[in-house]
């Protein structure tokens, strides 16, 4: 049996929970290139502060800070991610993932998993951490 798509779906952002909205917006803008602060929100009660960020080729952020925020967790290695359920990552495209790997080291990414090579054959990955430990994948496509 066929299946019937009556809508079509496109990506439209992640949404981190972060401790520190201001700083962790500097970092995704100056590291990752999110400099376009499309939308900021703020509630007084439960007191939130939001910013939307997007990169110059539309991929999308949202940072939400709430205050009394805590991480349940803190994961050592991506595959630990998948000890609960939910969200483990997210996954930006990169042209060259040594080059990105290196900068987002030196800019206060963690590093989490060295560039390897992928499953999907001439493809490479790599893992970092945010400032505040949110799990990036760094893919890097096969040639052509």
């Amino acid at each position: 049996m066929a299946s019937i798509n009556p809508f079509q779906v496109r990506f439209h952002h992640v949404s981190l929970s972060v401790a520190n909205l201001d700083a962790q917006q500097r970092w995704y803008q100056d590291a990752l290139g999110f400099t376009n602060v499309i939308e900021q929100f703020e509630l007084p009660q439960p007191p939130v502060r939001t910013a939307v960020l997007q990169a110059s080729n539309g991929v999308r952020v949202e940072l939400i800070e709430r205050e009394g925020s805590t991480r349940p967790e803190i994961f050592t290695d991506p595959l630990d991610t998948a000890r609960g359920q939910g969200y483990g990552h997210w996954a930006l495209e990169v042209d060259n993932l040594d080059d990105a790997f290196m900068r987002l080291t030196r800019t206060g990414a963690q590093p989490v998993w060295p560039p390897a090579d992928a499953v999907q054959p001439g493809a490479r990955f790599a893992y970092v951490k945010d400032p505040e430990g949110n799990l990036i994948e760094l893919i890097q496509p096969p040639p052509g």
